[in-house]
């Protein structure tokens, strides 16, 4: 297992690998965003951008979104995985914004994952993009590339792994670091065939030693 040094250390070599590392989604206001990120799970940021722009013109307020219904939402989001569930979402998490939060977007954990479609890693990204919170988003990049790394332990919950970066890594570069992380296991430490035999962090990775074997 790493040290806590030896996490950061790892994080910045990331860091300066991918110096602009950042979010990827785009939207124009934090209600969008927060579509944008729940809309984002089993799917790429990419693929996400190609339809929120008709979607965000169709339903510009919660209000709007919130007079729809699933049916009305699927059309602009169906070439994603799981678009039936998560047109219901998306409008249920809309009501909800109007009902308890007067269309506005909550700023705390709590109230965030109240929200229809929005789970813990949903609402730091939030947290953390919209509202400068200090958060700590996992997702699937970055719990990968911590596990492998042996930052934490092959077994490791989400919560495990993210209170365990949160200590490792100081508070004011949280969020650079979970997006370097990102990147790092978009481009470098990829589900099937990561790139290990040029890895600058190869000499204290054992997964990535136990590849290049």
């Amino acid at each position: 297992m790493l040290s806590n040094a030896e996490i950061y250390q790892a994080i910045q070599v990331m860091r300066r690998e991918y110096p602009d590392a950042g979010t990827t989604l785009t939207a124009d206001t934090h209600f969008h965003f927060l579509l944008a990120v729940i809309l984002s799970a089993q799917s790429t940021d990419q693929s996400v951008n190609q339809l929120t722009p008709a979607l965000f013109e169709r339903f510009p307020l919660p209000k709007d979104l919130a007079a729809a219904e699933p049916e009305d939402v699927e059309p602009y989001i169906k070439r994603l995985g799981l678009y039936h569930n998560k047109a219901k979402y998306l409008v249920n998490c809309a009501r909800k914004l109007v009902t308890d939060f007067n269309g506005g977007v909550p700023q705390t954990l709590k109230e965030l994952t109240s929200l229809p479609g929005v789970g813990r890693k949903v609402a730091d990204v939030v947290l953390a993009e919209c509202f400068t919170i200090p958060a700590f988003p996992v997702d699937t990049h970055v719990s990968r590339v911590a596990r492998r790394l042996a930052m934490v332990p092959p077994k490791a919950s989400l919560l495990a792994i993210e209170k365990k970066l949160m200590e490792a890594v100081p508070e004011d570069k949280w969020l650079d670091a979970h997006h370097s992380m990102i990147f790092w296991g978009r481009y470098r430490c990829m589900a099937r065939n990561p790139r290990c035999s040029d890895c600058p962090l190869l000499p204290m990775c054992i997964t990535g030693q136990q590849n290049v074997l």
